[in-house]
């Protein structure tokens, strides 16, 4: 228990004394208020459904119960962006007399007690108060929101268990991938699945304060936080203990890139960076699976035939690889920027060339909307003035955060790497750099129809386009002048 209460105190002052702790107010700020924001909309569903569902066949309890594993597979899906793993708090007690397994321990505890788990009180509380409470009083209330809680610190340490596994091999997406086909496969084929009967009946018993259901709920917890224990203890021993290894099999020059001078030295620095290290080839790789899969839901199936949802997976393909890469610009070289400092000017040749190459990089999502483009959901205006658009419009804003990110990002550590949200400056941009497009298209859509739309994006991305030079120097210039303070912050920031 001292243990636990001394990683909680370490946690809050190790954020405070953070040096980017001051930058990051407006992160701070825009968390809690995108907090109170799904928390109010989390409420007007709840009471939503609670009227919804009430006056049919069935109680609207048991409907809303048939329905906890699509709330189960949407709280991982959110999980995603949000979370981080508990291993990621363990780098400064490594050295220390502490055992690794009672920190693992501490650390799973923390992450089951997390907030994250009772965000999804505020849909099914006020739910069951306007339900449950007629049947069961507020007892079943109590005993509904006890068993709700621990569903969701179950499917916490489901996430943490497959992020981890996914964070050490790709292929072990396969095993959420196969746990939700099988599932919906379960429900969707039968005429009538029995999972809908397990699902209402696991809801009746949180409700009726059943105590096998708790304590079966109760075991499934401790079952998953063991599997989790084991495999942490595991891959955190690999990665301290790991050797370098010195033996190159394979050594990529991309000599094509010569041709292109100094520029080209920087492209092959820049690829060799995204495709070596731990970090960016994970980001490449799901960034990948994203964009395939919504990519092929698009174009074979009937799912997001809707003109908003496909605007909004048009736009997502787009943006999402420069989103991820240019939202941390300057971040990955802040592990070797007083070497890009030696040179004069190295940083715009560096700036050109991370352009050019995520320039480029956009005919890998214009090349997948081909089959949606074949099949007449999307035209062929609509994907290159989007992609114009973006390389021109949206990476013009992204760039300017090589101005302001004083960060470095480790370039290999996963497990035992310590991670912050954001600079302010980061959050605000990223975040427009994708809601500010789809305003935008809205807005155009409305007065001037599609094909107008199209062609006001394609010219506004052809001139920051044919602009890019200017623009990429003044970015330059602004960065030189806070270079000694930027310097400071990735030093400071390093692993």
């Amino acid at each position: 228990m001292n243990l636990f209460l001394e990683l909680r105190k370490h946690g809050k002052l190790a954020n405070k004394r953070h040096p980017m702790y001051e930058k990051n107010k407006f992160g701070e700020f825009w968390m809690y208020f995108m907090a109170i924001f799904w928390a109010g909309y989390l409420i007007f569903f709840g009471t939503l459904f609670a009227f919804g569902f009430d006056g049919g066949a069935r109680e609207a309890y048991h409907v809303m119960n048939a329905g906890l594993i699509f709330v189960l597979a949407l709280d991982f899906l959110m999980r995603m962006p949000f979370q981080k793993l508990p291993t990621q708090e363990m780098k400064p007690y490594l050295l220390l007399p502490v055992k690794r397994n009672n920190l693992i321990d501490c650390l799973l505890v923390r992450s089951g007690m997390s907030s994250f788990n009772l965000i999804w009180l505020f849909m099914f509380v006020p739910f069951a108060i306007l339900t449950v409470t007629r049947f069961y009083g507020v007892t079943g209330v109590l005993t509904y929101s006890i068993g709700i809680w621990l569903l969701m610190v179950f499917n916490n340490y489901w996430y943490l268990l497959c992020r981890t596994l996914m964070g050490e091999r790709l292929w072990w997406i396969l095993l959420p991938l196969l746990v939700y086909g099988g599932i919906a496969a379960a429900l969707l084929i039968p005429d009538d699945s029995p999972l809908f009967d397990l699902s209402v009946d696991l809801g009746e018993g949180f409700i009726t304060g059943n105590a096998l259901t708790f304590l079966g709920m109760l075991a499934a917890i401790a079952a998953m936080w063991f599997v989790n224990r084991q495999v942490m203890v595991r891959l955190v021993y690999d990665e301290v203990n790991r050797v370098e290894d010195t033996k190159v099999k394979h050594v990529s020059e991309y000599k094509f890139l010569d041709r292109y001078g100094e520029i080209g030295e920087y492209m092959r620095l820049e690829l060799k960076m995204m495709l070596r290290n731990k970090v960016c080839k994970n980001g490449l790789r799901m960034i990948a699976i994203i964009t395939i899969a919504f990519s092929c839901l698009l174009s074979f199936t009937e799912v997001y035939d809707g003109t908003g949802m496909k605007d909004f997976i048009l736009i997502y393909n787009f943006i999402i690889f420069g989103m991820l890469f240019l939202s941390t610009l300057m971040s990955y070289e802040g592990n070797y920027i007083d070497g890009l400092m030696s040179r004069k000017e190295s940083i715009y040749t560096l700036l050109r060339a991370k352009y050019t190459l995520y320039g480029i990089a956009i005919l890998i999502p214009l090349i997948l909307m081909i089959p949606a483009i074949v099949t007449g959901k999307l035209s062929v205006l609509s994907c290159i003035s989007w992609a114009v658009f973006v390389v021109g419009c949206v990476y013009f804003c992204l760039f300017q955060l090589a101005v302001f990110n004083t960060k470095t990002v480790d370039l290999n550590a996963k497990m035992t790497s310590r991670q912050n949200m954001g600079t302010g400056w980061q959050n605000l941009i990223s975040g427009a750099s994708f809601l500010v497009p789809m305003l935008l298209n809205a807005v155009l859509k409305a007065l001037w129809g599609d094909t107008v739309t199209y062609w006001i994006l394609l010219v506004i991305g052809a001139l920051f386009i044919l602009t890019s030079r200017f623009w990429l120097k003044n970015v330059y210039h602004r960065f030189m002048k806070r270079r000694y303070k930027n310097m400071e912050g990735f030093r400071n920031s390093r692993q």
